[in-house]
């Protein structure tokens, strides 16, 4: 009969049974990853297996978190707030909008140095002046005592340090000692914690104490101190500044006198009792005269050049041929009057006679115009030479006045050199002295006010419950801690664990899987029974099966043997045998492992004689043979431990009974080796067997172990029939193995019992 999990070995070696008859091992070992396609259930088989350890190591943390929460002494926080606004960035009471007072630098180091003013020792030591810090229990050591677990916990410290040597114990200070007011100080200071509020002007205050009324006291004590405080340096920085100022004040006076009264007397004695108005007619003048000069000089250049005109006429030449004369209008009238009367005259002469009356008075006019025209022209010529002199000492009248007006101008700058310095500087002094001064009234102003730039907008109030320890935030907080590191730690001593546990683990070294074999308790070499039902005996029947489906056909001579020491592979080979015998095959267990030999042990047989005494001779093999009680199986044991188990091994004897094992009667011939890793005794019998089994301990046998059994049995190059994983933990692996074999055979065994 066999169970669900024989059905699924076969199904898997029937789809490599051709392979395994040309030899399935895999002998040139490449480089895998220690781990690979984990799935889920992986991850819950390894939470299940580990389960103890991880409900240790999480009631481990629960419990020490749950002794600290419950061993501290409660804490309590007060807070209040405040209001602190940048005093450069304030208007004084009653002068201007403030934003004169603007800084242009930024303002957080201001409002950091205040945090720190907070928190410092010196507000500290005033609060604790205040609040008579060395009457309170809190500050001298008298204070609430711990709970029961903190004090046993204090108890266990103090026995500690009682029984080291007294050279080893660490001083400790008399708890009733008083402390100073710094050292009292120091410590208020630690406790005060300051958190601004962004985007506003607002700050947190928090207090911490292990008595709510003394932590909202304390609070507002701080506050009321801090305001206090800065009240108090404002008004003496002002008061400082208007005993400056008032000392800067008749400096700056006497200042603005001396400066007045250099300036008056600069004026008198420099004539420059109004030197500015004088300036300016001075400068004006000049300006008209250089004016005039410039027209004058351009009069004289036109009438030089009528005058050159005049000069350059010769004896005979016409004065009236001069365009400056003969534009004359005057003169232009009297030729006309002359034109006239010699027509009118030409006109009486073609009528009349010479002794004319009309014709006389005609002539006589006519001389009368032409004596007018010579006088006029006379007076035009002396008219341009009248002109042309006056052009010149015009000229020159005006040339001198400038130069007279420069000399003025020139004395008046230097003598506005030294006043402008003068007036400067007075006057310098006098916007000073009115600065100085407009900044004492202001000053006095904010001191009568005694205004201040931080106030308190809430006070503390006595908080109900206490902040620390909480219970419940610190348990749950321990619970996932303790979960993380449990897991944390599981799965990586997962990630670590290089050993072969699961079929899966085999299918990644690329081994063929022939059974297997659960551990059974209490049994410490289980045999399978012929007529009992159980997981045990079923896992060998499947592994019966597998190998009469893998091994070849005729003689089959199996060699069982394992990488290290104590994976049970002298029971698999006991145990292999009795069931192929159960199975109705003839079958010979030859125990071949002669430094440790367990054959004779698992069926209760003298090893006085045994495979040593055939190989070294001293006794045939039908001799050392044993037949059991249980039909069709002989067992040859190993005897007496030679000297040289390598060399009998490897003679000619154990040639020659390997032959004659695979031409006798049996079946099957079942040799049991010592591990390979271990000595060189199996690798010495691989080519006299038909097929070797390789059995793994589980969770024993890493996969570099498996690698270099591979490497060691390569040379010989034997036909590897496949791996037997031993002493398989169903239950502590029952995630796995659910997954893997399911639930059918475990229902099976449950209805046949």
């Amino acid at each position: 009969m066999f169970h669900a999990q024989t059905c699924g070995v076969v199904t898997e070696n029937s789809a490599h049974s051709e392979p395994a008859k040309a030899g399935l091992a895999r002998w040139a070992p490449t480089p895998r990853p220690l781990q690979a396609d984990t799935s889920l259930l992986d991850r819950l088989n390894s939470i299940y297996r580990h389960r103890y350890l991880i409900a240790s190591i999480f009631l481990l943390v629960m419990i020490g978190t749950a002794l600290k929460t419950y061993s501290t002494i409660p804490l309590f926080s007060a807070q209040a707030q405040l209001i602190i606004e940048d005093e450069r960035m304030a208007a004084i009471a009653g002068f201007g909008d403030g934003t004169a007072l603007e800084p242009l630098t930024d303002s957080a180091p201001y409002y950091q140095t205040q945090y720190r003013i907070l928190t410092g020792h010196e507000l500290a030591r005033r609060v604790a002046e205040k609040l008579h810090l060395a009457r309170v229990p809190e500050f001298t050591g008298r204070g609430p005592q711990p709970t029961p677990v903190g004090r046993l916990r204090l108890m266990l410290t103090d026995a500690v340090r009682a029984a080291l040597p007294q050279s080893a114990a660490p001083p400790v200070a008399a708890s009733h000692a008083h402390p100073d007011l710094d050292q009292l100080a120091d410590a208020f200071a630690q406790r005060i914690s300051v958190k601004p509020i962004l985007e506003s002007h607002l700050v947190n205050v928090t207090f911490v104490a292990t008595d709510p009324q003394f932590a909202a006291q304390a609070a507002n004590a701080l506050l009321e101190e801090y305001v206090a405080q800065n009240l108090e340096l404002r008004l003496r920085t002002t008061e400082n500044s208007l005993r400056w100022l008032a000392g800067e004040l008749a400096r700056q006076q006497q200042k603005v006198e001396d400066g007045e009264r250099a300036l008056a007397e600069y004026r008198e004695s420099h004539d420059a009792l109004s030197l500015e108005d004088r300036q300016n007619i001075v400068v004006a003048r000049l300006n008209q005269l250089n004016d005039a000069v410039t027209r004058a000089k351009t009069n004289r250049v036109q009438k030089e050049a009528l005058y050159q005109q005049v000069q350059a006429l010769g004896p005979t030449a016409a004065p009236e041929s001069i365009p400056a004369i003969l534009q004359n209008v005057y003169l232009q009238s009297i030729k006309t009057r002359l034109a006239d009367l010699q027509r009118e005259k030409a006109t009486l002469a073609q009528r009349y006679g010479d002794k004319y009356p009309d014709i006389i008075k005609v002539n006589a006019s006519l001389e009368d115009v032409s004596s007018q025209l010579t006088l006029e022209v006379a007076r035009a010529v002396e008219a341009i030479r009248s002109e042309y002199r006056s052009a010149i000492a015009e000229e020159r009248t005006l040339v001198e006045a400038l130069e007279d007006q420069k000399r003025a101008a020139m004395d008046l700058n230097r003598k506005s050199v030294g006043y402008t310095v003068l007036e400067r500087e007075a006057q310098s002094n006098r916007q000073l002295y009115e600065t100085l001064l407009q900044r004492e009234k202001e000053l006095q102003v904010a001191n009568n006010s005694r205004g201040n730039n931080v106030r308190v907008i809430e006070q503390a109030r006595v908080p109900a419950q206490p902040f620390a320890p909480n219970p419940g935030r610190a348990l749950t907080l321990a619970a996932l801690a303790g979960l993380v590191l449990a897991l944390g730690l599981v799965f990586a001593i997962d990630h670590l664990d290089d050993t072969v546990k699961t079929p899966e683990d085999v299918r990644r070294l690329k081994l063929p899987l022939l059974s297997l074999i659960p551990a059974v308790k209490g049994r410490k070499a289980p045999a399978v029974l012929h007529s009992a039902v159980d997981p045990f005996g079923e896992a060998f029947r499947a592994l019966r099966t597998t190998l009469a489906l893998s091994a070849a056909e005729g003689k089959r001579v199996i060699l069982i043997t394992s990488a290290q020491p104590l994976e049970g592979k002298t029971t698999t080979a006991c145990n292999v045998a009795r069931t192929l015998a159960h199975g109705g095959a003839r079958v010979l267990l030859v125990d071949a492992d002669m430094r440790r030999p367990g054959v004779h042990a698992n069926f209760s047989l003298d090893n006085a004689h045994g495979l040593s005494d055939v190989l070294t001779g001293r006794a045939p093999a039908h001799r050392v043979v044993h037949r059991l009680a249980d039909p069709n199986l002989w067992i040859m044991t190993a005897g007496q431990t030679p000297t040289n188990p390598s060399e009998l091994l490897a003679s000619l004897r154990m040639s020659a009974l390997m032959a004659n094992a695979r031409s006798g009667p049996f079946e099957w011939v079942i040799v049991d080796t010592p591990p390979v890793l271990a000595v060189t005794d199996p690798l010495i019998l691989t080519p006299w067997v038909s097929g070797v089994v390789l059995v793994l301990g589980s969770e024993m046998t890493t996969r570099h172990h498996v690698d270099r059994v591979l490497e060691t049995l390569a040379p010989s190059r034997p036909s590897l029939l496949g791996v037997v994983l031993n002493r398989v933990d169903l239950v502590r692996n029952k995630y796995y193995y659910s997954r893997y074999y399911g639930t059918t055979y475990k229902k099976y065994m449950q209805a046949a019992a």
